[in-house]
C-alpha cells in the first residue's frame, strides 16, 4: 500500500513519548513522518525537524498554522499524532479534526472534562477518525485474552483485578517527564490519569464489561506533591462482576508492573506486562497452562499481531506498532477499527479519572457511571 503521511504535534528534543510513536509508526512501513509542530520554541522546533528529516517548509511552530497549511496541500498529511502533555491535547485535536485530518492522540484524552467534551463534539462533527493510543491493547496476548473471554473460555466473568505499579516517583523528581505529570494544571490528575487509565482501559478491553460504578481512595505519599501517587479502587461491572484496581507510582521495586487477572466460573487468566509473551490460563479443575505469544494451542491465526517467531521477545514497541498498523488500515478502510481505542473509550477514561477524584473527596463514596447506568 502507499504510505500514509504522518504529522506530529509535540515530541521534539527531550521528549520521550514522541520517539516511541515515531518508532511504532515505522515498524510496518505504512507511515512517513513528513510534518510537525514539534515544539512551541521555534529554534527547538526547527532543530527537531531537521534531526527527523522533516523539510523546513513543513516544520511549524503553531499547530493552528500546521492544520491549516497541511489541509490545503495536495500532499498534506493523512493523520496527526498528538504527543503533548494532557492539557495540550484538546486544542490541536480540535484544530485537526476541524481540518478533516485524522487524529492519533496520546492518552488520557485531556486534562479536564470540558476539554474532553469539546474534543468529542469536534470528532462527532468531523469526517476524520479519532484514535487514542492505549498501546497495551496492541499486545498479542492481550488481544488473545479478549478473544478467549468473548468466546466463553472463562465462562461468566466474576472477578477482575488490574494493577499498574511503578516506583519512579517515590521521591521528588525533577525532569521533563516528572514535572508535567505532577503539575495538576498540566496533567489533570496523578497516578490515576497517567497509569490508572491504562489499567482501567485494559480490563475493559479484555473483559468486554462496562464499569457501572466505582469507589476510590486516592493518596499522596510524597510531601508537597499536588496530585495523587497511589490509588485503591473498587469496581462494579455490568453482569454482576466485581473488580479491584491499584495504581501506584511509589511502589518501590516495581518498574512497570501492569498486571491483569480475570476469573470466571470456567477458568481464569493472568498476564503481566513485564513478561508480556506469556499468559497463564487455568481451566476450572485442570492444571494451569502457560500460553506463549505466537505459540501453538492458541488456534488458527494466532500470529495475526506478531512479527517474529515464537521465543523471540516482543513487547512495548511492537504493541505500540500494532496500534499504528491498525490505525493505517482503519484510515484506509482495510479494517473496521474494532480493536482500536476511540473517542468512546477516551470518554470512559475521563469518567474514570473524574469519578476517582470525586469518590476520594467524599470518603470513597460510590460514583455511578452515567454512560452505563
Amino acid at each position: 500500500m502507499k504510505k500514509l503521511k504522518l504529522g506530529m504535534v509535540g515530541g521534539g528534543q527531550g521528549a520521550f513519548i514522541g520517539g516511541v510513536h515515531r518508532i511504532a509508526a515505522r515498524l510496518d512501513g505504512k507511515w512517513d513522518l513528513v510534518a510537525g509542530a514539534l515544539s512551541s520554541n521555534s529554534q527547538r522546533a526547527a532543530l527537531s525537524a531537521a534531526e527527523l528529516g522533516i523539510a523546513p517548509d513543513r516544520s511549524y511552530v503553531s499547530y493552528h498554522e500546521m492544520a491549516k497549511a497541511e489541509a490545503a496541500r495536495a500532499d498534506g498529511i493523512d493523520a496527526v499524532a498528538i504527543v503533548t502533555p494532557n492539557h495540550l491535547h484538546a486544542d490541536p485535536a480540535i484544530a485537526f479534526l476541524n481540518a478533516g485530518i485524522h487524529v492519533i492522540c496520546d492518552k488520557p484524552l485531556a486534562a479536564t472534562q470540558d476539554q474532553a467534551l469539546a474534543i468529542k463534539a469536534a470528532a462527532d462533527a468531523s469526517s476524520a477518525k479519532f484514535i487514542l493510543t492505549h498501546n497495551y491493547t496492541g499486545y498479542p496476548l492481550i488481544r488473545q485474552a479478549r478473544e478467549m473471554v468473548a468466546r466463553g473460555d472463562l465462562g461468566k466473568i466474576r472477578v477482575i483485578q488490574a494493577e499498574y505499579a511503578q516506583d519512579w516517583l517515590t521521591e521528588v523528581t525533577h525532569n521533563k517527564q516528572a514535572d508535567w505529570r505532577t503539575d495538576p494544571k498540566q496533567s489533570g490528575a496523578g497516578a490515576i490519569g497517567d497509569i490508572g487509565t491504562h489499567a482501567f482501559n485494559i480490563l475493559s478491553f479484555v473483559s468486554g464489561l462496562h464499569t457501572e460504578a466505582l469507589s476510590a481512595e486516592l493518596h499522596t505519599f510524597v510531601d508537597g506533591r499536588q496530585v495523587d501517587d497511589n490509588a485503591h479502587i473498587m469496581l462494579r461491572f455490568s453482569g454482576g462482576a466485581r473488580g479491584m484496581l491499584w495504581a501506584s507510582q511509589v511502589a518501590v521495586g516495581r518498574e512497570n508492573g501492569l498486571t491483569l487477572r480475570i476469573y470466571g466460573d470456567k477458568g481464569g487468566i493472568e498476564w503481566c506486562q513485564e513478561d508480556p509473551n506469556k499468559m497463564i490460563f487455568t481451566p476450572f479443575g485442570a492444571p494451569s497452562q502457560i500460553l506463549t505469544r505466537g505459540g501453538s494451542g492458541l488456534g488458527d491465526g494466532n500470529d495475526r499481531w506478531t512479527r517474529i517467531p515464537p521465543g523471540h521477545p516482543e513487547g512495548y514497541l511492537e504493541g505500540f506498532g500494532n496500534i499504528y498498523n491498525d490505525a493505517a488500515d482503519y484510515i484506509t478502510a482495510s479494517n473496521d477499527g474494532a480493536l482500536l481505542p476511540g473517542i468512546e473509550e477516551a470518554l470512559e477514561g475521563m469518567w474514570f479519572i473524574a469519578a476517582c477524584l470525586e469518590s476520594s473527596e467524599h470518603d470513597t463514596k460510590w460514583i455511578t457511571n452515567p454512560i452505563h447506568s
